[in-house]
Protein backbone atom coordinates (compact mmCIF):
# COMPACT_ATOMS: atom_id res chain seq x y z
CA UNK A 1 0.00 0.00 0.00
CA UNK A 2 1.08 3.53 -0.61
CA UNK A 3 1.40 6.42 1.74
CA UNK A 4 -1.95 7.98 0.87
CA UNK A 5 -3.78 4.66 1.08
CA UNK A 6 -2.39 3.96 4.55
CA UNK A 7 -3.21 7.44 5.78
CA UNK A 8 -6.76 7.34 4.35
CA UNK A 9 -7.47 3.92 5.86
CA UNK A 10 -6.02 5.15 9.14
CA UNK A 11 -8.33 8.16 9.20
CA UNK A 12 -11.32 5.96 8.42
CA UNK A 13 -10.44 3.48 11.17
CA UNK A 14 -9.97 6.29 13.68
CA UNK A 15 -13.34 7.81 12.79
CA UNK A 16 -15.14 4.46 13.01
CA UNK A 17 -13.35 3.70 16.28
CA UNK A 18 -14.42 7.00 17.77
CA UNK A 19 -18.01 6.35 16.71
CA UNK A 20 -17.96 2.89 18.29
CA UNK A 21 -16.53 4.33 21.50
CA UNK A 22 -19.27 6.95 21.69
CA UNK A 23 -21.98 4.37 20.96
CA UNK A 24 -20.51 2.03 23.58
CA UNK A 25 -20.53 4.77 26.20
CA UNK A 26 -24.05 5.87 25.31
CA UNK A 27 -25.45 2.35 25.53
CA UNK A 28 -23.24 1.30 28.44
CA UNK A 29 -21.73 -1.43 26.24
CA UNK A 30 -18.15 -2.01 27.40
CA UNK A 31 -17.47 -4.49 24.60
CA UNK A 32 -18.39 -2.00 21.87
CA UNK A 33 -16.39 0.73 23.59
CA UNK A 34 -13.33 -1.54 23.75
CA UNK A 35 -13.75 -2.47 20.11
CA UNK A 36 -13.77 1.23 19.27
CA UNK A 37 -10.58 1.88 21.24
CA UNK A 38 -8.83 -0.98 19.41
CA UNK A 39 -9.98 0.26 16.02
CA UNK A 40 -8.86 3.80 16.80
CA UNK A 41 -5.39 2.52 17.76
CA UNK A 42 -5.25 0.52 14.52
CA UNK A 43 -6.03 3.70 12.61
CA UNK A 44 -3.30 5.59 14.43
CA UNK A 45 -0.80 2.86 13.54
CA UNK A 46 -1.86 2.95 9.88
CA UNK A 47 -1.40 6.70 9.79
CA UNK A 48 2.05 6.38 11.33
CA UNK A 49 2.98 3.78 8.70
CA UNK A 50 1.79 6.15 6.00
CA UNK A 51 3.92 8.96 7.41
CA UNK A 52 7.00 6.70 7.46
CA UNK A 53 6.35 5.63 3.88
CA UNK A 54 6.01 9.28 2.91
CA UNK A 55 9.32 10.13 4.53
CA UNK A 56 11.25 7.10 3.25
CA UNK A 57 9.38 6.24 0.09
CA UNK A 58 6.74 3.61 -0.66
CA UNK A 59 9.33 0.83 -0.86
CA UNK A 60 9.39 0.44 2.94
Amino acid sequence: MGELTDRAKGLANEAIGNTKQAAGKATDNASLHGEGVAQERKGEAQQAAGKVKGALGDDV
